[in-house]
C-alpha cells in the first residue's frame, strides 16, 4: 500500500512539474495579429509583412499584418498596450512610437516603457532626402546645396511631407529645417504609402523617407535622391552622399528603426521564442539580401539588448527635439 501511495505521488508531482511546460506549448493556437502603426505601404508595413510568414512557417499559425494608422504611431502603438499579455497581439514598433513620440507630444495614451515588452530589433535604416525627378528638374535643383538655395529664396513655398507627426521622417525633415536654416510647411501623412503617392504626383515637393519604402520609386526614376540621413553613405545607395557632406551641415544624423513589442507582461517564454524565430530568419540569405538591396540592416538582437536601444533612443531624440525644436502640427 505504501509504495503504491508513493509511485502515485511521485506521478502526479511529475505530472504538475509539466504542466507549465505543457501550458507554453500551446501557443499559439489561433492566429496572432501584427499591428502595424501606420498606413500600408511604407518601411513599417514592409518590414512587418517581410517578417509574418517566417513566424507563420515557424510556429504553425497565421501572423497577420493589421495596420492601424493614426497620431504618428500612437493610435496603434495604443492598441497594443491596451491588449491582453497572451502574445496574441504584437506591434511592429518605430523610433517614433517608442524613440520620439515621448518627448515630442505633451501626452501620450502609453508609456513606451512601462506599457511594453521588447521583442527584438528587426532592422535598422537611413532616410532619404527625396523630390519628385521632373519637378527637381524644373526648379533647377540637382543636389542638397541647389535645394538650400531655392529654399532660402522662397521661404514657405516648398511643401514637405511625412509618414505623420512624431516619427523619424517628420523630425529628419524638422532637423534640417533647423540645421540649414529654411522653411518648408510641413503636411503629415496616415504613413509613407499615401505620402510617396502625392511626392510621385508632384503634390508634395520634399520628403525624409526611410530609404526601404522609397527605394523602387528612387530605382525607377520617379524620385531624385538628393541625400541619405545618416551619418554614413548607405551600401543600398552608395553614389548618394550624406547630408553632411552634401550640404555641410556637421553631424546630421537622424536614423530610423523598426522592431517587435509585446504587451508588457506577456510570458517571458513566449518572447523569447518569438525573438529567436525573428533572429533566424533575418539571418537567412534570401531575407538578408533582400532587406539590404533596400537599404534596410537587420538585426535580431535579445530583448535585452532591444529594451538598452530603446532607453538609448529615448535620451537621443529627446535632446534633438529639443534642440530642433520640432512641434506636433
Amino acid at each position: 500500500m505504501n509504495r503504491r501511495f508513493v509511485l502515485a505521488a511521485a506521478g502526479l508531482a511529475m505530472g504538475l512539474a509539466a504542466l507549465p511546460a505543457v501550458a507554453q506549448s500551446t501557443w499559439p493556437n489561433k492566429p496572432v495579429r501584427i499591428v502595424v502603426p501606420f498606413a500600408a505601404g511604407g518601411t513599417t508595413d514592409i518590414l512587418a509583412r517581410a517578417v509574418a510568414p517566417e513566424l507563420s512557417k515557424a510556429f504553425g499559425q497565421q501572423f497577420i499584418v493589421d495596420n492601424r494608422a493614426g497620431a504618428g504611431g500612437n493610435v496603434g502603438a495604443e492598441i497594443v498596450a491596451r491588449a491582453a499579455p497572451d502574445g496574441y497581439t504584437l506591434l511592429m514598433g518605430t523610433v517614433g512610437t517608442h524613440g520620439i513620440n515621448r518627448a515630442l507630444y505633451d501626452k501620450l495614451p502609453y508609456d513606451p516603457i512601462k506599457d511594453f515588452a521588447p521583442i527584438t530589433l528587426v532592422a535598422g535604416v537611413p532616410n532619404v532626402m527625396v523630390m519628385q525627378t521632373e519637378k527637381a528638374r524644373s526648379l533647377g535643383i540637382n543636389n542638397v546645396a541647389d535645394f538650400i538655395k531655392y529654399a532660402k529664396a522662397h521661404p514657405g513655398k516648398l511643401n514637405m511631407a511625412s509618414s505623420g507627426n512624431g516619427n523619424s521622417i517628420h523630425l529628419a525633415g524638422e532637423l534640417f529645417k533647423s540645421m540649414s536654416g529654411t522653411y518648408m510647411v510641413h503636411f503629415p501623412y496616415r504613413g509613407s504609402g499615401p505620402a510617396l503617392l502625392d511626392m510621385v504626383g508632384g503634390t508634395m515637393d520634399v520628403m525624409f523617407d526611410n530609404l526601404p519604402s522609397s527605394m523602387p520609386q528612387i530605382k525607377a526614376g520617379k524620385l531624385k535622391a538628393l541625400a541619405v540621413t545618416s551619418s554614413k553613405r548607405s551600401a543600398a545607395l552608395p553614389d548618394v552622399p550624406t547630408i553632411e557632406e552634401a550640404a555641410g551641415l556637421k553631424g546630421f544624423d537622424a536614423t530610423s528603426w523598426f522592431g517587435l513589442l509585446a504587451p508588457a507582461g506577456t510570458p517571458p517564454d513566449i518572447v523569447n521564442r518569438i525573438q529567436q524565430e525573428v533572429a533566424k530568419s533575418l539571418n537567412t540569405p534570401a531575407i538578408k539580401e533582400k532587406m539590404l538591396g533596400q537599404g534596410a540592416i537587420p538585426s535580431g538582437d535579445t530583448p535585452a539588448e532591444f529594451a538598452r536601444h530603446i532607453d538609448a533612443e529615448h535620451k537621443k531624440w529627446a535632446k534633438v527635439v529639443k534642440d530642433s525644436g520640432a512641434k506636433v502640427d
